[in-house]
């Protein structure tokens, strides 16, 4: 009997991605550095469908059919490249190598190019839905070429989430592409979360509600234009009771959120873009900061908020529904426009439609308002230069914004800290303004550094004397 595919690492997701493929109809090499992980998933699950037990790498080859297809779900960075080390030797031409983690972009480049000459194919594979969705269908973001999506591409279509009936899974393009989209998924999806954050913090500092009826508001809250899968489990986790104190479970757990990376990752790349990302950095920092608990507590009994006391007017709990549509709106808009950004740097033909699609089910940012994202951006004359300018969302960020205003407002008053909020409010303000202070930084950037500055009444790049007479010369170009 010869497999489909073959996955080698069997930690949780990679055996979860191994049963989804066996239980979509496909037969299944399996392969783990230690063989008891491959035994206890055959034991507990080996009814999911077709399995082949191997113990070496080269047994895993030699029962795959051609063109072979071998799956890689070991931890990112250096593991991976050392099972390619071992696994691209025993292979032929035409070959397709896949990473399902959570890889660097750059790494995913270099593999492809690497294997590439040596006639194999390399995927990079973004996949998002956690451990859940692995099993029972997570979206899924394939790089690579195009000839390999043409072999890969129906079986991973089939494992993936459903949408209406459509796979969460399309051909992102080439190389690192469908990585670099994952990472910006992972980034939006740290500023939601952190955003949530701040709403919470709010409702229960600012107007004093309590956790359990702060799940009644969440619940509520995704019925309407923010829902989502992550105000959905918001409630659920607010609403949760710990057993062992009777306590809300957010007052029993630490305030010191964890990070694996790809955040960081993700401001990282924008900034080597340029592309403004203000809101995704801000929730990467307020993880940080948060982490930092021994300066945290130091700092309770130094420093002093002098915070003054607000009259909340009634609308409070509407108000921070809609100052978290807008910034929700804004994480979705700074990562779209950091995927065309790459998209120009590294020639790849993102589809912004089609990847918002993907987004839609199976994932962690699925959330309603993709539909309009895709609308937004489905036809080429119409497609906004930034997502806050496509009609629909401009318009309901412009009711948004008396009430964004007023929250981070009260915010500043009460020192309850809302970095994603203010970020965003301030990004949506930077975008719209006609100037911006940036003329200033130009001028004194030419004073001390010669920098050169243009000007709006002519064309030409100039420098003004400013240690001499403060005239002003053409600047020649020097390069």
């Amino acid at each position: 009997m010869s497999a489909q595919i073959g996955v080698t690492g069997l930690a949780v997701m990679g055996a979860n991605l191994a049963r989804n493929l066996a239980r979509n109809g496909y037969t299944v090499a399996l392969h783990n550095r230690s063989i008891e992980k491959t035994d206890t998933l055959l034991l507990k699950h080996g009814d999911d469908g077709e399995f082949i037990r191997t113990e070496t790498l080269q047994e895993l080859v030699d029962s795959l059919e051609k063109p072979r297809r071998v799956l890689i779900m070991v931890k990112a960075g250096k593991p991976v490249d050392s099972v390619i080390d071992q696994l691209a030797p025993l292979l032929e031409p035409g070959d397709i190598v896949i990473d399902g983690g959570n890889s660097h972009y750059e790494d995913t480049r270099r593999r492809e190019a690497a294997l590439s000459r040596q006639d194999l194919h390399f995927v990079g594979v973004g996949v998002s839905g956690g451990e859940e969705g692995a099993l029972l269908g997570p979206s899924i973001m394939p790089g690579g070429s195009r000839e390999s999506y043409d072999s890969l591409g129906p079986m991973l279509e089939k494992i993936s989430a459903k949408y209406n009936g459509e796979p969460c899974c399309r051909w992102i393009g080439t190389d690192g592409a469908g990585h670099f989209v994952k990472m910006v998924h992972n980034g939006i999806e740290y500023a939601d979360m952190q955003v949530i954050g701040e709403a919470f913090d709010l409702l229960r500092l600012g107007a004093g509600i309590e956790p359990a009826d702060q799940a009644k508001i969440f619940t509520d809250w995704n019925s309407g234009t923010l829902s989502s899968f992550l105000i959905e489990i918001t409630a659920e986790v607010l609403g949760h009771i710990d057993e062992r104190t009777g306590r809300p479970f957010v007052d029993v757990v630490v305030d010191a959120a964890g990070q694996k990376g790809t955040g960081r990752w993700t401001v990282v790349s924008a900034l080597e873009l340029g592309s403004p990302t203000s809101g995704i950095a801000e929730s990467v920092f307020a993880r940080a900061l948060s982490s930092q608990k021994e300066q945290r507590v130091l700092a309770q009994d130094i420093l002093h908020g002098h915070e003054g006391s607000v009259d909340l007017p009634e609308t409070f709990v509407e108000d921070v529904r809609l100052a978290l549509y807008a910034s929700k709106l804004v994480s979705y808009a700074q990562g779209i426009d950091m995927l065309t950004a790459a998209a120009k740097e590294y020639g790849w033909e993102l589809k912004l439609d089609e990847i918002a699609s993907l987004w839609r089910a199976g994932c962690i940012i699925r959330a309603e308002l993709l539909d309009d994202i895709m609308k937004a951006y489905a036809e080429a004359d119409t497609r906004p230069a930034n997502l806050l300018l496509a009609p629909a969302f401009a318009e309901a960020i412009a009711g948004a914004v008396p009430a964004w205003r007023r929250v981070v407002a009260t915010a500043v008053q009460l020192g309850i800290p809302v970095p994603v909020f203010s970020a965003s409010l301030a990004y949506y303000d930077g975008l719209r303004r006609k100037r911006l202070p940036a003329a200033l930084t130009q001028g004194l950037r030419d004073l001390f550094g010669a920098h050169t500055y243009n000007r709006v009444d002519t064309e030409g790049t100039f420098h003004t004397l400013w240690g001499e007479d403060k005239s002003e010369i053409e600047a020649v170009d020097t390069h």
